[in-house]
């Protein structure tokens, strides 16, 4: 589409970068932000750019956080010798939003995927062993493997029980309910609660 500014066209050309916005979303966005004062526009380009800049990544789990270590690791509430491993950081959110769980997480970042050229080492995988291994921050019971219901998530399920069986812990993985070849994000909360509190050992 043509427009008659090259500032609002660059404007437009940035937004539908963003997964799942189209050019003439991306459009109407930009001639909304025209609209607005100008300082809540730049208040709200702070903020993106502060993503960049100010976030940091938990230095136990990998999830997102302000600092060194996230609300979640650092929070005494926590039951500390359960893990519920993830895939990304909106899993984390999903799980979170179910209210049936009160462990602590550690989010690989991914799945094994040798098709996508994902790998072992591409994961954060030796994060966790050395977590289960050293006790870190208290010795773990128990990992519950909380991963898409896909082919990949079955592969990585597989490779982190076998890595996880010979430290002694207990493995499990979220009950059926959600839909195979689904990620966590989209299962419903009530759904994925009912996966964790029911979850079953790793076979």
């Amino acid at each position: 589409m043509d427009l008659p500014s090259t500032t609002l066209a660059q404007a437009v050309e940035a937004l539908a970068s963003l997964p799942g916005v189209g050019r003439r979303t991306a459009l109407r966005m930009a001639l909304h932000l025209l609209k607005e004062p100008p300082d809540e526009v730049a208040r709200m380009a702070e903020s993106i750019h502060r993503l960049a800049t100010d976030i940091h990544y938990c230095s136990l789990c990998h999830c997102v956080s302000d600092g060194d270590l996230c609300p979640i690791c650092s929070s005494p509430k926590r039951v500390q010798n359960t893990i519920c491993v993830v895939e990304n950081v909106k899993d984390v959110m999903a799980v979170e939003n179910t209210q049936q769980y009160r462990g602590l997480y550690h989010v690989l970042g991914g799945v094994i995927s040798p098709i996508e050229g994902v790998g072992i080492r591409d994961l954060n995988i030796g994060t966790l062993l050395n977590r289960v291994q050293q006790g870190i921050p208290a010795p773990v019971e128990e990992v519950i493997l909380a991963l898409p219901t896909t082919m990949e998530g079955d592969t990585t399920n597989y490779y982190l029980n076998k890595q996880l069986k010979p430290l002694g812990v207990k493995v499990s993985v979220i009950a059926c309910g959600v839909p195979l070849g689904d990620n966590l994000e989209y299962a419903d909360e009530i759904t994925l609660g009912r996966s964790i509190v029911n979850r079953i050992p790793f076979v």
